[in-house]
């Protein structure tokens, strides 16, 4: 268990699970974690100013290349969870974003998640030093 008092994150975003994110057995189906995960990156760079859309303008996409999640727990229909997002750079052309879900209101690990993302223009990977915005992430 996490306490709440561990802040070593960059950003967190509180969900609540909604039913129909529910399979049969009646948890989270392990796809929906895949949303969850992607929210709060989106959110975290919202906040950050990095804007998915004047980047497109420009020619650049931001892609997830690789996504690794380990399953912990399951959460229900109702529960409350937290994720929580850190970024660093492995070498100059990957962003990695370290994530975990946990269960509120005792902050249980549900998921954690290693997600890697490029940025690419024209088909070819660029430098993370060369995408507005990507400096103050790293």
């Amino acid at each position: 268990m996490i306490s709440k008092a561990e802040n070593n994150f960059q950003y967190e975003l509180e969900f609540a699970v909604r039913d129909y994110e529910c399979d049969l057995q009646g948890i989270v189906n392990n796809g929906v974690y895949l949303n969850y995960f992607e929210h709060a990156r989106h959110s975290f760079l919202i906040t950050k100013k990095i804007d998915f859309a004047g980047l497109h303008a420009e020619g650049i996409d931001l892609v997830v290349s690789r996504i690794e999640i380990d399953y912990k727990l399951s959460l229900t229909s109702g529960d409350l969870f937290v994720v929580r997002v850190n970024t660093f750079s492995e070498g100059q052309l990957r962003l990695v974003f370290e994530q975990d879900i946990f269960k509120l209101p005792d902050y249980k690990l549900v998921a954690h998640a290693k997600v890697i993302g490029v940025g690419i223009r024209n088909g070819r990977p660029l430098r993370l030093n060369d995408i507005q915005g990507f400096n103050d992430l790293l």
